[in-house]
């Protein structure tokens, strides 16, 4: 895991407070929460969560180690975007809905995972920064342009201006091309990625006390989601996202 500012425990939030980015075409713009993970849309969309439960950040290095483009896992089928551009892999129990946003990977009990969208503009403005976690990192090299390899990031930021104290923190996973966040603060998360005619975003976010009917169980930390199968599909699911036709 990378390094955060304090030493204290990393404050944990659900999907009903956490004010997150995913993608966007200018600074962040806030959205009402749902039970959903937030549409990826070009004006950086915002979920909120709430929680009392703390989880303290370890001192492992991020998994790098998870396949990239290789043969699509048996049972899992593909599916292109619709300007036939980019193309990822899906277990066959899993879904993609597609609307003119986009294309939602749904799972098997029905909850949106991810969304995937194109021609989106750039990321948001580095206007403020703030303590962060990075809980798992690979590089995609299938979707590398001009020198930039996008990778996979499942990372966290700490939210200080909340009013709540229970509503500190935003958890998301998702492709970027922003830069690795060193030292103790970082930037908001940004999961966008350049592709042509402009950009790309793909990416969720991780609420430990979701409540959508079908939901496996999980410990309500996002170190322990990550070991989860539920965790494992996402992260592979988009690691297989590459141009149309290879």
């Amino acid at each position: 895991m990378r390094r955060r500012a304090s030493a204290g425990g990393f404050g944990l939030i659900g999907a009903a407070g956490l004010a997150i980015v995913l993608s966007g075409c200018g600074s962040p713009a806030s959205a009402p929460a749902t039970s959903s993970p937030p549409e990826t849309t070009s004006t950086s969309p915002s979920v909120t969560a709430s929680a009392s439960a703390t989880a303290s950040p370890g001192t492992a290095s991020p998994t790098t180690a998870s396949p990239t483009t290789t043969a699509a896992p048996a049972g899992w089928k593909s599916y292109t975007t619709s300007d036939g551009t980019l193309t990822f892999d899906y277990p066959d129990t899993w879904s993609v809905k597609e609307s003119d946003g986009g294309a939602a990977l749904v799972s098997d009990y029905g909850k949106t995972m991810a969304r995937l969208r194109t021609g989106v503009g750039p990321g948001p403005a580095c206007t403020a920064k703030s303590q962060f976690m990075v809980y798992d990192s690979a590089p995609i090299p299938a979707l590398a342009r001009e020198g930039v390899t996008p990778r996979f990031s499942y990372e966290a930021r700490v939210n200080a201006t909340s009013a709540d104290p229970g509503k500190p923190n935003t958890f998301a996973y998702g492709i970027t091309t922003a830069p690795e966040p060193t030292g103790t603060d970082a930037c908001p998360i940004s999961h966008v990625f350049p592709w042509p005619p402009r950009s790309a975003s793909f990416g969720g976010v991780y609420d430990p006390f979701d409540t959508t009917p079908g939901k496996p169980m999980h410990v309500d930390t996002p170190e322990v989601y990550k070991d989860t199968e539920e965790y494992k599909i996402i992260k592979r699911a988009m690691m297989s996202l590459r141009p149309a036709g290879k």
